[in-house]
């Protein structure tokens, strides 16, 4: 009880809310000292996604296979303490983040808080939870193939992944292992990043923990200027995609409509059919053989759920050669992708719909190989941007619907203060009144 208000009003709520949401996995077990000094976010209570370590306590990965309590901060959780923000409870997420819906054998469902029998997303559902609830202002979440913007867009959210290798952490470019050729983070698929109501909380969170070319809460606030902008619907063909809501669909028509009236050049485009499925199975390979390597590093295997152990066993047969060819394939997409497109920055869905039923895909005991390409017909528009390691921002769009709609915009890698510059104006023109004229 000696931590300020604002932390005790936040540690209130995530109690509150817990029984409803089950948004966290713990709450003010170890409430540190607000930090002294100058620091740009002293004292702003912050939800910690249970995938980040943190000196004294169990990175749990929503998963009861991992017991051991980290003995020092990981750069990211470092770099989050230095920023000044005080972390009040750690938040749930599927068990080694390898799902778009938040549920897991060792906490149970988490809930969407607009809609209590829809998920919140996933994999940092939990954060995406705890803010749209309004427990917190603030939340740490991670993206390996979309694990901040499906969350975003599940609960209304705009949710931004930066560049890859802009943040510190675990999810960087090091390997998990030394002597690995791999990157660590799902084969260099993951980032660390944030997840608030606020883009301009966002903006200053990325400034104060990452390292950008331009600072991203200035750009917020600028002109983009004239820019290309390709508009495509066509999902990753991982599997045949599920049918566009017609929702979601309108809501990518509004913004591209507007976008153009803003002046700037958009335009129908596509990615070749053989480009986008020599990256459907990349994305595959990559997350298959991070998640064997998540798994190899628990202290109790034995333990890991059943569609887990199913996605462990198929990306323990990758080896080296295929992944690390995987990850170059990448590399060279991200770099070429948007120039061969003709455009600067892409438009697409986020999701292929509103946030599903929490029990669509049936739980931790289904067949994991058959949950993960289920998820990936609905989920098939994000995992291509951390494959390709470009800053890509969800955005929502008020459709008059239940349950909100998103868009997705893409920029080329290290674009990241124009990409927030143009999330500025979409949702500047958006509060202005886009769906009413």
């Amino acid at each position: 009880m000696s931590a300020p208000e604002p932390v005790r009003d936040a540690v209130r709520r995530a109690q509150e809310c817990q029984p409803t949401l089950n948004a966290f996995v713990t709450i003010g077990a170890d409430l540190p000292p607000v930090p002294t000094g100058e620091a740009p976010l002293r004292g702003l209570p912050i939800a910690v996604k249970d995938d980040v370590g943190a000196a004294g306590q169990v990175a749990g990965t929503g998963s009861r296979a991992f017991t051991t309590p980290r003995t020092a901060d990981d750069p990211f959780m470092a770099a989050v303490r230095r920023a000044g923000l005080v972390p009040i409870g750690r938040t749930t997420l599927p068990e080694l983040a390898a799902f778009g819906v938040t549920d897991s054998a060792a906490h149970g469902s988490t809930r969407n808080p607009l809609a209590l029998g829809h998920t919140p997303g996933g994999s940092s559902g939990g954060s995406a939870a705890a803010v749209a609830a309004g427990v917190v202002d603030l939340a740490t979440a991670g993206d390996g193939a979309g694990s901040i913007r499906i969350p975003a867009a599940c609960c209304g959210l705009p949710g931004f992944k930066p560049t890859t290798g802009t943040m510190p952490g675990s999810w960087t470019e090091e390997p998990d292992d030394p002597s690995s050729p791999l990157p660590g983070g799902w084969c260099g698929l993951a980032t660390t990043g944030c997840l608030t109501r606020d883009l301009a909380l966002a903006a200053s969170f990325y400034d104060a923990v990452g390292r950008f070319d331009e600072p991203l809460r200035p750009a917020l606030d600028a002109e983009p200027g004239r820019l290309r902008i390709g508009v495509s619907v066509d999902p990753l063909p991982l599997a045949p995609a599920v049918p566009l809501d017609p929702h979601v669909g309108g809501a990518v028509r509004l913004v591209a409509d507007r976008l153009a009236a803003a002046g700037h050049r958009v335009r129908p485009v596509r990615i070749r059919a053989d480009r986008a499925q020599a990256a459907a199975l990349a994305v595959t390979t990559r997350i298959l053989r991070g998640l064997a390597a998540a798994a190899a590093a628990a202290d109790h295997p034995e333990r890991l759920e059943p569609r887990i152990r199913d996605l462990v066993r198929a990306g323990s047969l990758i080896g080296d050669r295929a992944a690390v060819a995987a990850v170059a394939h990448g590399r060279r997409l991200g770099g070429r992708l948007l120039d061969q497109l003709g455009v600067d920055v892409l438009l697409t869905p986020t999701m292929r719909g509103p946030a599903p039923r929490v029990d669509r895909w049936g739980g931790p005991g289904r067949n994991g190989l058959r949950t993960l390409v289920s998820m990936g017909r609905f989920y098939a528009h994000t995992p291509l941007y951390n494959h390709t390691g470009q800053p890509a921002v969800s955005l929502p769009v008020d459709t008059g619907e239940r349950l909100p709609m998103a868009v997705q915009l893409a920029a080329a890698p290290g674009q990241d203060a124009l990409l927030m510059s143009l999330a500025g104006q979409v949702l500047a023109a958006h509060s202005a009144g886009w769906d009413s004229q």
